[in-house]
């Protein structure tokens, strides 16, 4: 068929889900593994639900990612228009074919008649599932009558096709009925508009979800139809819920931007999304690179998967932790919006300074904005039950002893502090765990926080001193406090 070309197809209708964000993923990991084309179409045509925002949104959301489109709106491609409801003309022009070619034929017979008639059939058999009475498949046309074109699916012999991730399936077509292709309105059913977008797109591969199988031999009956070449088919397992329904809203965050605000990082997102359903040994995590790579067919999975929030964090975490796949420069911009939501303002230098500090703790962007909170503030939030366990009268004359150790301790690094911090111990013959929690309390506001030494060395000499001090005068205030 030569140069593989796919496309993604999704309907403006609401956010972009994240299960058709891993059909997305898929077939652009084809295409670019095989230099081949992706393609996206905007399939429209539910004019009642399909909006421009949502439209905006499925854009803006595959540009988030990092999935890219060789062709489609906002990019353009011979092809166009790649939106359906732009497409309609082209929608007749191949009905009117099957029409004249007699594999197609226009149907009079009203909803009211086919409600009426399903009715009936109900009543009789309330087990009997209603076929089309395909009465109108021989008769002469009305024109100038509402109708609609439906399909003459053959009476005998069957569909076959080999799924790429399934193998052979094979649908007599005698399970099958003559389906509408285009509306009384002329706008295509999905099976239609979607076969005919594919043959003058030149798909060569549809890679979908599980539960678009029973659309599949419609579509190859129209291809056939049609004279055009049958793509290769390759049918996803579903993303269920814990429960093992169909993921939806109620299961919890399963748009895309949800995930974007939560603070998960586009790689993490694409690759808990490629292995649900597709495996490579035993690797977990991948880059985006690696990814494309390593995606084949042949390690796709047939059994549908429930969607782990935990094992998505967990995935989310090791792109966090790991320099080689997520640079100190790309972590440190992806914190710039989480951190100034915090009503921060952001000091990249401040932010690199922490990433030693944060890169092992924090599971999301969101974690590690707070984590570096207490760097960007002129003076820490305090916790109030570590505020009144550690800063107590006691504590007041340590805090000041070792600020005014550090006062002279240079350089003022991790290695310095460490060595003036363990000199006051020695002293006075103290643990560490007696000093370590109120300076850590005065210098964070938190009962914990990465190692001490680190923590003053990137907050500098002059604001360790001052968070020291006013630690102490907390010390002292509190207990008046308590006094009165």
């Amino acid at each position: 068929m030569g140069t593989p070309r796919v496309r993604f197809a999704p309907s403006p209708t609401g956010y972009l889900h994240i299960g058709g964000v891993r059909t997305a993923l898929f077939n652009w990991l084809w295409a670019r593994k095989t230099g081949g084309a992706f393609v996206l179409r905007i399939e429209d045509t539910d004019r009642e639900r399909s909006t421009e925002a949502s439209r905006q949104v499925i854009f803006d959301s595959l540009r988030w990612l990092g999935i890219d489109w060789d062709e489609g709106p906002e990019v353009g491609g011979p092809h166009g228009p790649y939106c359906q409801m732009e497409r309609l003309a082209l929608y007749k022009e191949y009905a009117e074919r099957l029409i004249a070619e007699g594999k197609a034929f226009r149907c009079y017979k009203t909803r009211d008649e086919l409600d009426a008639a399903r009715s009936a059939l109900k009543e009789k058999d309330p087990k009997a599932e209603f076929r089309y009475p395909r009465e109108w498949r021989e008769q002469t046309a009305r024109p100038g009558e509402p109708h609609v074109v439906r399909f003459k699916v053959p009476s005998e012999g069957q569909v076959t096709y080999v799924d790429k991730v399934f193998g052979e399936v094979k649908t007599p077509n005698a399970a099958q009925q003559d389906f509408v292709l285009l509306r009384s309105d002329g706008v295509p059913l999905y099976n239609f508009g979607a076969v005919v977008d594919d043959v003058t797109m030149g798909i060569t591969l549809v890679a979908r979800g599980r539960d678009h199988m029973v659309n599949t031999p419609p579509q190859i009956l129209l291809y056939e139809a049609l004279g055009a070449p049958v793509p290769e088919f390759a049918h996803l397992p579903m993303m269920l819920n814990q429960k093992g329904a169909k993921l939806s809203k109620r299961d919890g965050a399963v748009g895309v931007f949800e995930y974007r605000d939560k603070g998960y990082t586009p790689d993490a997102v694409l690759n808990y999304l490629a292995r649900f359903g597709w495996s490579f040994g035993d690797q977990e995590v991948f880059s985006k690179a690696e990814l494309v790579e390593a995606f084949d067919w042949a390690s796709c999975g047939r059994g549908d998967g429930k969607f782990d929030e935990k094992k998505f964090l967990a995935v989310q975490h090791e792109h966090l932790k790991s320099p080689a796949r997520l640079p100190d420069e790309t972590y440190v911009e992806y914190m710039r919006p989480f951190v100034e939501a915090r009503g921060l303002t952001f000091d990249p230098a401040v932010v690199r300074g922490s990433l030693v500090m944060v890169r092992e703790r924090a599971r999301t962007l969101v974690e590690a904005a707070e984590a570096v909170d207490y760097f960007l503030r002129p003076t820490p939030v305090f916790d109030e039950k570590a505020k009144e366990k550690a800063l107590v009268p006691e504590s007041a004359p340590l805090l000041l002893d070792l600020a005014d150790r550090l006062e002279a301790t240079e350089p003022f690094d991790a290695g310095a502090t460490e060595a003036t911090l363990h000199a006051l111990l020695a002293e006075r013959g103290l643990e560490m765990k007696r000093v370590a929690a109120p300076v850590r309390v005065a210098l964070t506001g938190r009962a914990s926080s990465p190692g001490l030494y680190e923590v003053m060395a990137l907050l500098g000499k002059a604001t360790t001193l001052a968070r020291l001090r006013a630690g102490a005068a907390l010390s002292v205030a509190g207990a008046s406090a308590a006094g009165t």
